[in-house]
């Protein structure tokens, strides 16, 4: 009888494992930051505005969703969109590109089949959201594969200097660049706003 719990406890726990690993998916960036607040880091509630590069003003609609994810981001950490007040400007850059790994399953970090995409927001430095374009196919029962990059630059506005510059980095076999993203985001900016040196493993995790 004891042999038979024992199973029937063990068989109830796996299974509770693999249900509740089967709900989220973890999201592991690389994340690499940078602060020179050049006095006292801003308190929550300290008012910024979005900047955009000439090439993301030019994609207009495209880069709102991205400002938008960010701004929620931001919330986090305790910073305000306030353009009419604000002490700090922000920009954003986030690109998708993807990775064919060749038609035999090649390393996506070997030199085998790398694509060069087209991206919304147009711009070596603009804004885009996941849509790109390898050239060539992948093989049979072989996913694409993305890297994504995502950078935040904050500028003290009394100075022009760049006060605050945090980068993350994430690759994997998820496509759906607007849930991957705000993860990222929050990655780039854990520890804020005096984050450790360094380049470190960030892991948020998401709704599967």
């Amino acid at each position: 009888m004891k042999r038979v719990l024992t199973a029937i406890f063990s068989i109830a726990a796996v299974a509770f494992f693999m249900t509740g690993c089967s709900t989220v998916r973890v999201v592991d960036s690389d994340v690499t930051a940078f602060y020179n607040w050049n006095g006292p880091p801003p308190a929550p509630g300290t008012a910024y505005r979005f900047e955009r590069l000439p090439s993301q003003q030019a994609v207009g609609s495209s880069h709102d969703a991205v400002e938008g994810l960010a701004r929620s981001a931001l919330a986090k950490v305790g910073m305000e969109l306030n353009p009419a007040a604000a002490k700090y400007s922000v920009q954003v850059v986030a690109n998708t590109q993807i990775v064919d790994r060749g038609p035999y399953g090649y390393s996506p970090y070997g030199g085998f089949g790398f694509g060069s995409g087209v991206f919304l927001g147009g711009g070596s430095r603009g804004a885009s959201v996941g849509m790109s374009f390898p050239l060539g196919g992948g093989g049979i029962g072989e996913p694409p594969f993305y890297k994504r990059d995502l950078s935040i630059v904050m500028r003290d506005l009394r100075t022009n200097q760049v006060a605050f510059e945090t980068r993350a980095l994430h690759d994997g076999v998820w496509g759906d660049t607007l849930a991957v993203l705000p993860a990222m985001m929050d990655s780039a900016l854990r520890g804020f706003p005096q984050p450790p040196a360094g380049t470190r493993r960030v892991n948020v995790e998401i709704p599967r």
